[in-house]
């Protein structure tokens, strides 16, 4: 199995990435919800409250709750408005007409805190958490100061926030992979790592693979978890890797 080939086709697909135009980001499919989640000129501060969301369901649920909060609102989403609720308003908006997420108690809490957070450290504006060519090891670090996010989110926001909105960044040491379920799979399949791989290992193997930027081979992974490398019945003639895989060459 030679690792320095696989690294190189996931780096290859992650630079194709990486490079492309930027394009309107489909977090959810809900054009008015990407919208809001696109306008970080406006509303910077949606993405980051998504990103906070993220925790325990889909991420395309997640990524509405700003949208669904904003209806609630009468469509109005701007830090002014935002930052006149109240933790008790916050836990109502979150949970009448229905709950907007699967543990409403603890997570409003997290998204009141945020908003806090927002006002006291940025003044209003969460694009400072990005601005200026911020170091990675900054960027993530900032993320990691919300109330509730941890590492893997830290750094899945400021891979989004390079690869999809083309945020430059000093450099992109510390964007690590973000281990999610494909990607710990894809990884145990390619023989990155041992069969059922924990989170920790995902990551260290990732930074040992591609140390200047971990988090390159984060999509080529999960796109090929989501598309071909399946929990069963996998799709191996149709995954890209399939030549270099040695799951796919035993024909498993």
């Amino acid at each position: 199995m030679n690792e320095n080939a696989i690294r190189d086709r996931l780096v290859e697909r992650g630079q194709t990435l990486f490079t492309a135009p930027k394009q309107l980001i489909q977090f959810t499919k809900v054009a008015e919800a990407d919208a809001l989640l696109n306008d970080l000129k406006n509303y910077p501060h949606a993405f980051v409250l998504a990103c906070v969301m993220d925790r325990q369901i889909r991420t395309e649920r997640a990524c509405l709750i700003p949208y669904r909060i904003s209806e609630r609102l009468g469509n109005n989403f701007s830090m002014e408005t935002l930052s006149n609720l109240s933790e008790a308003d916050v836990a109502r908006l979150m949970t009448e007409p229905e709950p907007l997420h699967r543990f409403v108690e603890t997570m409003s809490g997290h998204f009141y805190s945020a908003i806090q957070h927002v006002l006291r450290k940025y003044k209003g504006d969460a694009a400072l958490i990005w601005l200026g060519q911020p170091s990675s090891a900054e960027v993530v670090y900032r993320f990691l100061e919300f109330e509730g996010v941890g590492p893997k989110i830290a750094s899945m926001a400021a891979n989004i926030l390079a690869r999809e909105f083309k945020i430059p960044f000093a450099d992109y040491f510390s964007i690590d992979i973000s281990a999610d379920i494909h990607v710990r799979r894809v990884f145990a399949r390619l023989g990155l790592c041992s069969e059922n791989p924990t989170v920790d290992q995902v990551i260290y193997k990732a930074r040992a693979l591609h140390a200047e930027f971990p988090g390159m081979m984060d999509l080529p992974c999960w796109e090929i978890g989501r598309n071909w490398c399946r929990p069963t019945a996998p799709e191996c003639k149709n995954c890209y890797m399939n030549d270099l895989c040695p799951t796919a060459s035993e024909g498993n």
